[in-house]
């Protein structure tokens, strides 16, 4: 039996389900949290045409993408071109992801606390994790480690080249910040320091020290990993 064989058994039109378990009235009457993913996606799929399968076809696209994270990945001109999805319906799937990930960078927490490389992962990897392009940040912190902003410096492939490290700090010299953690991200998914990141770094941590702001650490940040250039001893 097949992946997709077996879901269309599994899962009846929205219109033969009872009233109490289609997805909309489930999250009517329970909120959003107890629904999965797939039931989370049907809602935002459907247009009106409860005659269609739409259960199916969100676990279908997470299945073929590996999960939310894949399938916000999926670009535009693919999605449309899955059967049963179609312009009008990727757009609304780009759209309701894109308001995901803005909300997360407009307010990830509230004045976060880092205390280690990993809140600073954390603080970061659902949003930066998504990333197709390079992207240069530093997290801006107090003499108490709060986090005061999130600044994006640069995008694009991390090369002294084209990284002016004084941009990085411009906006920690405006906020009068103690301190400033790193990141950038790869995208291609592996999260291994190159020799340019180490070089970056050397580079970034100096100037620090010039300007009396401590630089705690550059993190290499991907989907579901990331690495700590401060703790496998790299520029620092």
């Amino acid at each position: 039996m097949s992946v997709d064989t077996a879901i269309v058994e599994y899962y009846p039109t929205i219109k033969d389900l009872p009233e109490g378990e289609r997805p909309r009235e489930r999250l009517e009457h329970y909120g959003a949290g107890a629904l999965s993913a797939a039931e989370l996606l049907a809602i935002i799929l459907r247009v009106g045409n409860r005659d269609e399968n739409v259960i199916r076809l969100a676990q279908r696209l997470l299945t073929t993408y590996g999960g939310l994270v894949g399938l916000a990945q999926a670009p535009f001109s693919e999605l449309i071109e899955i059967k049963g999805l179609g312009p009008a319906k990727a757009t609304q799937l780009k759209a309701a992801f894109e308001l995901g990930r803005r909300l997360l960078v407009a307010a990830p927490h509230e004045r976060p606390t880092v205390k280690s490389p990993a809140d600073a992962a954390n603080l970061l990897m659902m949003e930066m994790g998504l990333l197709e392009q390079e992207h240069l940040r530093a997290v801006i912190l107090d003499s108490k480690n709060h986090v005061i902003k999130i600044h994006t410096v640069y995008i694009g492939s991390l090369n002294t080249a084209v990284v002016r490290v004084g941009e990085l700090f411009r906006e920690a010299i405006r906020l009068n910040a103690a301190a400033v953690i790193v990141a950038h991200n790869h995208p291609s998914g592996d999260p291994t320091p190159s020799p340019e990141d180490v070089h970056v770094t050397r580079q970034i941590v100096e100037a620090g020290k010039l300007l009396s702001i401590d630089v705690l650490d550059h993190l290499v940040i991907c989907q579901a990993r990331w690495v700590s250039l401060k703790e496998r001893g790299l520029g620092f």
